[in-house]
């Protein structure tokens, strides 16, 4: 007898060469081991046809059906002048739809043969229409014969696996590989604890990549599926928990806010009193900043939830403590905007070392790359010096050059734009780890937040504070109601004459080269035909036509910084009535006289985003209204994502509607490293309960056996999911 391939044994050795090079380039697959958990998408029962009437276009299905009719045509062309180019059409049949195939020239003998009326068997190709037919061009295809033994043998049972495939390798020829290397799930080696497994009665790892692969019943998948899904949460989990554990033996300064310091007298200061969620969050903050270990913690908050004033108030106690903070914002805008924010909530309390500054001052300096030198030296030497103890900053902050007196707080706003090195690199400043305080706006469903960031603690600030009012949503249908459009620009011209202001927002700038970018087009733009709307042309459309008497200023990434902050000043001021922009205004600008707000071709946006830009009206006492601008047809997802938008201001609702449209990989971002996720079966909305359990138990079981001496096995997997570069990522996260 052969002997079984061992787990880490190269494809190549076993399948041959090449198809281990499809498999590697095209599945990513390079092991035995990891074509074993290349697991399959669905099952077709052999009795049961798969539902031809549900095909999607211009994806590569596969599908199980029974040949009805075949017929060769012959006709003439360029290449058969004579009458002599041949056509097979195959009509295929499930009961629930039919579907043609064709087959040309020298391509229609064998199948003429094998095609025969009554013949079962598995198609694959990509579907295509063709007078207004669904159709498969020269289909791929695997008689079912059912005595055949080799048939038998590889289909086995009455469930036919599907397996993801490409065009170069379909998926019965995947599951002839994994018929090859199947006596290797023998030698799996089980990452669960014993006691654990047999705890929650889930079947070993090889008896469940056996049942995956090769079920008989429907009950063998779902014991496989729970498994498996155990496996991956578990592992994950645990790879975070020694993270927690290694960080908990760190050390670090604590830092508590003195009686009667700069904390207390900005207290004072306030016009208005803290929301509930405000006063529970800032004390969970307080807790972690008074302990010997370094803070890791997650703010999540609505947009307007004021988690600056959050952010604000720890950074305060740890100046009082004697420390320095540092703020990292995503955007030289948004850091000037902290930076004018935070100073004017702070008065004379931020002019430490001036003329007027309060006894308990610090000094709140800017930082970013295109500040003039002299400004920048000051700067610099006020970190150096300690006499600034807040600083506001892009990634300048990370720059060598940058030395801090004594770093004891880093608060990274808007986590998702920063890379972990970023992040890394400004921690690195402190002579001791300095404590950590991450700031999202974009909700996070709590699964998510354990698994991406399941090295932070989470609090979640979901009140709105008072006098906030309350956003109205309206889908705006260009396209079928142009006059729709028209009454949305009498709606902005209503609110300015009020006395306030409006944001349009646009995808694009509008002053790109016709250079490669602009000849990539997404699937959409190939629908319409048509660009996203810009913000130069735009801006010179309204301020022609329907805004004709208004004050319209642009404002968009690639202006110069001091162009965009005289911009942003000038609308804060009240000197702008229109401000046409990018995103850039996604993310912590705020005008509370600014009421309405449209945004063009708003279907280009992503859920989140589109929540995101939304908070950015409404922020005063007069009632926000946010117009979603689109061309797309009533039933296409595009509109219905953008009614999702409109129906609920919950952002944890739209982050759930948004995850849900994405893939698993998307929602992951940076946590997978490389181009596959390593959720094959996890499905991080759907098995919320999976993740709390295996978070838990990973929890329980690092703290007994930090270096899980005790469970060799459970290392090994961690070592194969924490691959150098993921490794990094989670050192760093």
């Amino acid at each position: 007898m052969d002997p079984v391939p061992a787990l880490d044994e190269p494809l190549k050795k076993v399948l041959g060469p090449a198809t281990a090079k499809v498999m590697a380039e095209h599945l990513g697959l390079h092991t035995v081991g990891d074509l074993l958990h290349h697991y399959p998408r669905r099952y077709e029962e052999r009795g049961r046809l798969t539902h031809l009437a549900d095909l999607p276009m211009d994806e590569h299905v596969t599908v199980v059906a029974q040949v009805a009719d075949a017929r060769l045509h012959t006709f003439a062309s360029s290449r058969a002048p004579r009458g002599k180019g041949q056509r097979l059409e195959v009509t295929i049949t499930d009961g629930s739809g039919r579907l043609t195939l064709v087959f040309f020239g020298a391509g229609v003998h064998k199948p003429h043969k094998e095609l025969l009326p009554g013949t079962r068997a598995m198609f694959a190709g990509k579907v295509s229409v063709f007078n207004r037919r669904l159709q498969l061009a020269h289909p791929a295809y695997e008689l079912l014969r059912g005595d055949a033994e080799e048939t038998v043998d590889t289909w086995a049972g009455a469930l036919i696996p599907i397996y993801p495939a490409t065009a170069k390798l379909e998926s019965w020829k995947i599951g002839k590989a994994l018929q090859t290397v199947l006596p290797s799930a023998q030698e799996a080696a089980d990452p669960l604890p014993e006691s654990l497994r047999e705890g929650r009665g889930l079947v070993t790892l090889p008896e469940a990549l056996l049942k995956i692969h090769r079920p008989h019943t429907k009950a063998d998948i779902e014991e496989a599926r729970a498994r498996l899904k155990w496996d991956e949460a578990f592992v994950l989990q645990a790879a975070l928990a020694r993270r927690r554990h290694a960080d908990g033996q760190l050390p670090a300064v604590p830092r508590r806010p003195k009686p009667g310091g700069i904390l207390a007298a900005f207290d004072d200061r306030l016009p208005f009193t803290l929301t509930e969620g405000q006063r529970k969050v800032s004390e969970e903050i307080f807790a972690d900043l008074a302990t010997d270990h370094p803070m890791h913690r997650l703010l999540q908050g609505e947009v307007g939830s004021g988690k600056t004033m959050v952010a604000l108030r720890a950074m305060l106690a740890v100046v009082d403590a004697g420390g320095q903070t540092a703020m990292l914002a995503p955007t030289e805008v948004l850091a000037q905007q902290h930076h004018r924010s935070i100073t004017e909530m702070m008065g004379e309390l931020a002019q430490g070392g001036m003329l007027g500054g309060a006894d308990d001052a610090t000094k709140v300096v800017l930082l970013t790359g295109s500040m003039g030198a002299a400004a920048r030296r000051q700067a610099l030497l006020d970190l150096a010096t300690g006499e600034a103890g807040i600083v506001i900053g892009t990634h300048a902050l990370i720059e060598d050059k940058v030395r801090f007196h004594d770093l004891g707080l880093v608060v990274v706003d808007e986590q998702h734009r920063f890379g972990v090195e970023q992040r890394d690199a400004l921690r690195g400043k402190g002579k001791q780890p300095p404590h950590l305080l991450v700031m999202t706006a974009t909700p996070i469903p709590r699964t998510v937040a354990m698994t991406v960031f399941g090295d932070l603690e989470t609090s979640v600030l979901d009140q709105l504070p008072a006098g906030r009012s309350p956003i109205a949503s309206h889908v705006v249908p260009a396209a079928d109601k142009p006059h729709f459009l028209a009454r949305a620009w009498e709606r902005v011209r209503e609110e300015v004459e009020k006395g306030h202001q409006a944001y349009v927002v646009c995808p694009r700038i509008g002053d790109e080269e016709d250079g490669a970018k602009a000849k990539k087009k997404s699937p959409e733009d190939e629908a319409e035909k048509r660009p996203p709307l810009a913000v130069l042309d735009t801006a010179e459309q309204l301020a022609r036509g329907p805004l004709a008497g208004l004050r319209v200023e642009v404002l968009h990434g690639r202006m110069q910084p001091d162009d965009k902050d005289a911009v942003m000043r000038r609308f804060a001021a009240g000197e702008v009535d229109v401000l046409v922009a990018t995103t850039v205004i996604e993310v912590g600008v705020n005008v509370p006289n600014a009421t309405v707000m449209v945004i063009m071709d708003a279907d280009r946006f992503g859920v989140s985003q589109l929540h995101q830009l939304r908070g950015r009206v409404g922020r005063g006492s007069a009632p926000g209204l946010c117009l979603l601008v689109t061309e797309m047809p009533e039933a296409s997802p595009a509109r219905q994502r953008l009614d999702a938008v409109a129906s609920t201001l919950d952002g944890f609702e739209l982050s759930r509607i948004d995850l849900e449209q994405r893939r698993e990989g998307d929602v992951l971002g940076q946590a997978q490293s490389g181009t596959r996720s390593s959720l094959r079966m996890l499905a991080v909305i759907d098995d919320e309960e999976v993740i709390a359990e295996a978070r838990e138990e990973a929890t329980r079981i690092v703290a007994a056996d930090p270096d899980l001496e005790r469970l060799p096995a459970l290392r090994t997997a961690l070592d194969a999911l924490l691959d150098e570069e993921r490794e990094q990522y989670l050192e760093k996260g």
